[in-house]
């Protein structure tokens, strides 16, 4: 049986602040056959329309984060999260529990020898237990404002405020069992994510030995 039809072995958490590149990253993992599991992803999936937390999320933060089409306004419910003190422990109280147990659905579900689980608030909400290996983006905070703001469209002030709210770049760093520097062009990020992914086959295929 190869490496890529074995139930995985391996669960690496990918982590990193506001703007270092997370997505980036796991699109380059991708690129090499990895299974991606995005918490980000299953979050805004759990509050579309039908979903398990539509309903909650629109009954805590009211009908003023819904648009005229019945779709969640992102933009409404992020800038009531991170201006409200305790608005966001309730937006999290609702979606982690949903998004943990989805997690653990797809993981179940995989069969390659590793995936990665991109979880940007797993030091945050205290998930590192959750995954073998943890995997930290890291990227200067200057060059976290600039990709944010340009990606977001917004000031940044807007993204200090949120980056206020993460897990400090010390934090991370000191937890991470693998890091990658994401402050030079996307072949660099390339060659350190080809290095990643062949250190990682190995590991996998050593702990079913």
């Amino acid at each position: 049986m190869g490496l890529d039809t074995l139930t995985p072995a391996l669960k690496v958490g990918l982590t990193g602040g506001i703007g270092s590149g997370k997505t980036t990253v796991s699109n380059l993992f991708a690129a090499l056959g990895v299974p991606i599991i995005d918490a980000d992803v299953i979050a805004r999936e759990l509050v579309e329309p039908g979903q398990p937390a539509y309903r909650e999320v629109i009954r805590e933060f009211g009908d003023e984060i819904v648009d005229d089409r019945g779709d969640l306004r992102r933009d409404a419910l992020r800038r009531i999260v991170f201006s409200e003190p305790g608005r966001k422990g309730r937006l999290e109280a609702i979606l982690h529990p949903l998004v943990r147990d989805e997690i653990e659905h797809r993981v179940n579900q995989s069969d390659f020898s590793y995936c990665i689980i991109s979880i940007p608030l797993l030091f945050e909400t205290g998930r590192e237990s959750s995954v073998d290996r943890i995997l930290v983006v890291d990227a200067p905070e200057g060059i976290q404002l600039s990709r944010a703001c340009k990606r977001d469209g917004a000031n940044e002030e807007a993204i200090r405020k949120i980056m206020a709210t993460q897990a400090t770049r010390e934090l991370r760093l000191a937890g991470a069992d693998d890091l990658i520097h994401n402050n030079l062009d996307l072949e660099h990020l390339r060659r350190q994510v080809n290095l990643l992914h062949d250190k990682y086959l190995v590991i996998a295929s050593n702990s079913l030995q």
